[in-house]
């Protein structure tokens, strides 16, 4: 059964219409497996927490949330919770404003709508029909909404991803860069000029992205928000949701809701 969910997806990449929509539910703790679309892809989750993988890096994904992925980007999704998925197939041809790259935005209650009521039109739809021009009005959703800051960029210097994977693992830990740079054996000199080269952030801003999304993991499974502040690294709850607030623009207990 499972392998079966993993595959459906194939049935809405071969179709002429520039735009497909499909509905697939998966079991908490699950996962897509590594895979790939021929064609841009908006995920969203009516319930449940995706937390979406790649080389390039992680999205955590909550309901109210979707994430764009371009064409051809080998990913992985996790699911925390039961997890309803919507999701539409774009060809990137099919608009010269679609976001141009992979990204998290949020969905408004037009746009979840219209993701919905996508999922129920036949992959053949007729041209000229209102099938056709709910698809479009979608895509208009989809050129003017903003992109929220969900995403943790992964390098692709050995030294430096392997730093990223033991503090993804332990965003607690506090080892200090210059620590961190002695260790890999480069100065830290050059530990500071290539992380912002490879993942547009600097050593302090990475790790505080890292201790946030890990923070979205966690109350997305139900843990306390003092037990998540102190494993993600916070010496309190307050200093915790100040920084939460700042980042997000609304407090740990509200995000989710």
């Amino acid at each position: 059964m499972l392998e079966a969910l993993r595959t459906r997806h194939l049935d809405f990449h071969d179709t002429a219409a520039p735009i497909a929509a499909m509905e697939v539910d998966y079991p908490h703790a699950t996962s897509t497996g590594v895979h790939r679309h021929p064609r841009a892809q908006l995920l969203y989750a009516v319930t449940g927490v995706m937390i979406v993988r790649s080389e390039a890096g992680t999205w955590v994904v909550p309901p109210n949330r979707a994430v764009w992925l371009a064409a051809g980007l080998d990913h992985e999704v996790e699911m925390r919770g039961d997890v309803r998925i919507r999701t539409v197939f774009v060809d990137p041809q099919a608009s010269p404003h679609l976001p141009p790259g992979n990204c998290v935005i949020a969905v408004l209650p037009l746009l979840r709508e219209l993701i919905i009521a996508a999922t129920r039109i036949p992959i053949d739809y007729s041209k000229n029909s209102r099938d056709e021009r709910l698809m479009q009005l979608l895509l208009d959703e989809l050129r003017s909404l903003d992109v929220l800051p969900l995403y943790l960029p992964m390098p692709r210097d050995a030294r430096l991803r392997a730093i990223c994977e033991t503090l993804v693992h332990a965003p607690h830990d506090d080892t200090t860069a210059e620590k961190w740079a002695a260790r890999s054996g480069i100065t830290a000199k050059t530990l500071h000029r290539l992380f912002p080269k490879e993942t547009g952030l600097s050593f302090a801003q990475w790790r505080q992205q890292a201790r946030l999304l890990s923070a979205l993991e966690r109350l997305a499974r139900g843990e306390r928000i003092i037990d998540v502040a102190l494993n993600s690294g916070y010496a309190s709850q307050s200093a915790f949701t100040a920084m939460f607030k700042k980042h997000f623009g609304t407090t740990p207990s509200a995000f989710y809701k």
